[in-house]
């Protein structure tokens, strides 16, 4: 699409009252505020309130957490017509020791966790819904019986979409890796790849992970939950996605926009992207491009990783 956006998107052609879960975080915040742009009355709701100081503090906020089951009455979710989901739990939630085995914790967090809170979301009447899923059941069904995460977010998705009726929209976009910023809400992987790229992130050798990903902005992304929640189908999942690209050239697009070009050495043990994240493609590539009908669906835009790259970095080398 050239990074050409379709007019529909962001319309507000079907604005609505929307909660958004998730909507502090790093793709959430963008999607909070694309919604809000858009026409839409959002409500956050999150585990922890927002940062101050970002334009998250024009939207109202909820304390809440779907793990625990705070929902099942459906009391607080009542009066809503739309719910963007972008919220979840990977490895970075997981506590060795803490949360019991990883597949004791993906069970209860996403096998779990995330159906019971869309049947309470259906029962409190909500018409509308669009779901942050995962690539993985795309890209590498292999890993599905193999690997807890993958498995949990795998099966959650189903069952969610399982709950799609007359009554109930429900679609998912199942996410590769994003990149970005909402200024205010800072990324600490990000923030240190852009560390990583001026040579100022101390005792990391400059180096890149093995294997390759698809990478999409998130506000791209932000423009799919938009688009899901407007126009999805019902029971679908979409995959999306923009640019294909190994470790190595993703990484070297920093440094490009530091000023620093290098020819990166590739190896496992990155600090920056730990190997399980890499085990879940079998430390290989992915290579795919969404259908174009989809993509028009959705009305998100393709084409703008390299800018992104080039503005998140901007953006982290200003941070203090």
């Amino acid at each position: 699409m050239n990074g050409t956006r379709p007019e529909r998107a962001g319309s507000g052609e079907n604005t609505m009252k929307t909660l958004v879960i998730g909507g502090a975080g790093f793709v959430g915040s963008a999607a909070s505020l694309l919604l809000h742009d858009a026409g839409h009355e959002v409500t956050i709701m999150s585990r922890s309130t927002p940062r101050p100081g970002s334009r998250l503090d024009e939207i109202p906020f909820i304390a809440g957490n779907y793990i625990e089951d705070d929902f099942s009455d459906g009391r607080v979710l009542e009066g809503f017509d739309g719910l963007v989901f972008c919220a979840g739990s990977d490895m970075g939630n997981y506590v060795e020791g803490d949360n019991g085995s990883q597949a004791e914790f993906f069970e209860k967090a996403n096998i779990e966790g995330l159906p019971r809170f869309f049947e309470a979301a259906k029962r409190a009447g909500i018409r509308r819904s669009v779901y942050m899923g995962s690539w993985y059941s795309f890209v590498a069904p292999q890993v599905i019986d193999k690997i807890a995460y993958v498995r949990s977010r795998h099966l959650s998705d189903a069952a969610v979409r399982a709950l799609s009726g007359p009554d109930f929209n429900v679609c998912s976009c199942a996410l590769p890796w994003i990149v970005g910023h909402t200024p205010g809400v800072p990324v600490a992987h990000w923030r240190a790849l852009a560390k990583l790229a001026m040579g100022t992130l101390e005792g990391v050798p400059e180096s890149a992970p093995v294997g390759g990903a698809n990478f999409m902005s998130s506000r791209s992304v932000a423009q799919c939950m938009l688009g899901g929640l407007e126009r999805g189908e019902s029971g679908k999942s979409y995959l999306i996605g923009d640019e294909n690209l190994s470790w190595k050239a993703f990484f070297e697009l920093w440094f490009a926009a530091a000023g620093r070009p290098r020819d990166l050495p590739v190896a496992r043990g990155n600090v920056l992207v730990p190997d399980f994240a890499l085990s879940y493609l079998d430390f290989g590539s992915s290579s795919y491009i969404p259908p174009a009908e989809e993509t028009a669906l959705l009305g998100y835009d393709r084409g703008v990783l390299r800018q992104t790259v080039a503005d998140s970095f901007a953006y982290y080398a200003g941070l203090a």
